[in-house]
């Protein structure tokens, strides 16, 4: 139904890295999703009403909750449409987290509200009904709820909305969730055992995880985490292929929400070669790189010493001195200058965030080995951070 929604009212669907194409599946899907929510509300609700379960009344009005997360993300996806303004220069995309952000909450609140009422049911059981229609609005929630979880999956990936994959796994844990209250009613049709209680408090324990993972996949966004290993290959591989281009560091990517960065990177090129011509090339390289995004991308060159076979041998014998350490460290922009007594050897040192060691201890062992090395020389390091 989504797919075809889409073929008729979402102008150039295929798309998916256009902002308001992502914009438009995003409404889309919520306007789905707050629909069919409220129509399984209202179904679970009379069907709680009529047989007594708290099961059922629980799963009802987390369906409720549902089509108000829906509303949240539909009013974040309206937002992120907004242009940019003066105090807000990169757009306003960041408020699809937000919203996301929001719906967490809401969940994990019905969650502890219906642990509480599940509780209550526990220690003072009443009896249910177990009629033929409980079963089949039961079953019917299910099958809808598969296909709302495959749906927010499918534009999820398509539009890389972190919203609506957070929108996608409550829709799975609530399908699992009334499957279970499918089964209790089953056990207290055929073996008169009650165990509704216990079955809200599953169903709780459901929403309550389900809030915790929209919750963690929406604000670590927020805080700022490093781009996927795709968009580095990718990013890499594109600035690779261009002739004149000897490596890449210092790679930095800016999220402003999705379909919103900002890119920055240091490109290494020949020193010997003509300025204007290395000027044109990385405007031809950062063109391709705002295509490939849709981007702002902005790229610092290095000019290379690539005539100097002393430069060449210490840039070489330097990367394996440094590996030796830890192989996570790097090296880049190496370069000799001469002073009276002895040579400087610099170079800036790629550190992980979070490394077990601390700068000073990394700098003091990599001068010791480079000094060792190479007898009348210096190495003055300039420690540098990977964002990636």
């Amino acid at each position: 139904m989504v797919s075809l929604l889409s073929r008729l009212f979402i102008k150039d669907y295929t798309n998916y890295n256009d902002i308001q194409v992502r914009r438009k599946y995003g409404i889309l899907g919520s306007i789905t999703g707050i629909f069919l929510n409220v129509l399984l509300f209202v179904f679970k609700y009379f069907a709680g009403l009529a047989s007594g379960s708290v099961a059922i009344m629980a799963d009802a009005f987390n369906n409720l909750s549902d089509a108000g997360s829906s509303i949240v993300t539909f009013a974040g996806f309206k937002v992120t449409g907004i242009n940019p303004d003066d105090e807000h220069p990169f757009g306003h995309g960041r408020v699809e987290y937000i919203s996301g952000f929001i719906v967490s909450i809401a969940i994990i609140l019905m969650g502890f509200e219906l642990l509480k009422t599940s509780a209550g049911k526990i220690l003072h059981p009443s009896d249910i009904s177990t009629s033929t229609i409980s079963f089949v609005i039961l079953a019917i929630s299910v099958a809808v709820k598969l296909y709302m979880a495959f749906y927010n999956s499918s534009i999820g990936k398509k539009i890389n909305s972190a919203a609506m994959k957070a929108t996608a796994t409550d829709s799975l844990s609530d399908s699992a969730a009334t499957l279970v209250v499918f089964l209790s009613m089953l056990v207290m049709k055929y073996t008169g055992i009650n165990i509704d209680g216990y079955t809200g408090a599953i169903v709780a324990v459901f929403i309550l995880f389900a809030g915790y993972n929209a919750a963690k996949d929406t604000i670590s966004p927020l805080l700022g985490t490093k781009p996927s290993k795709e968009i580095v290959e990718t990013i890499d591989n594109i600035i690779m292929s261009h002739e004149g281009i000897l490596g890449v560091h210092d790679l930095i990517v800016h999220d402003y929400g999705p379909g919103r960065m900002m890119v920055s990177l240091h490109a290494e090129v020949p020193g010997d070669r003509n300025i204007y011509e290395l000027h044109n090339l990385i405007d031809h390289i950062e063109n391709d790189l705002n295509d490939r995004f849709n981007c702002e991308c902005v790229i610092h060159m290095d000019p290379v010493d690539i005539n100097d076979s002393r430069v060449k041998e210490m840039r070489i014998e330097t990367g394996k001195l440094v590996k030796s350490i830890d192989e996570k460290l790097s090296v880049h922009d190496l370069r000799i200058v001469p002073c009276k007594d002895y040579d400087n050897i610099i170079f800036d040192m790629i550190v992980p965030p979070g490394h077990y060691k601390k700068d000073e201890e990394i700098k003091e062992q990599v001068c010791k080995k480079i000094e060792e090395k190479y007898p009348g020389c210096k190495a003055v390091i300039k420690i540098d951070r990977s964002y990636i």
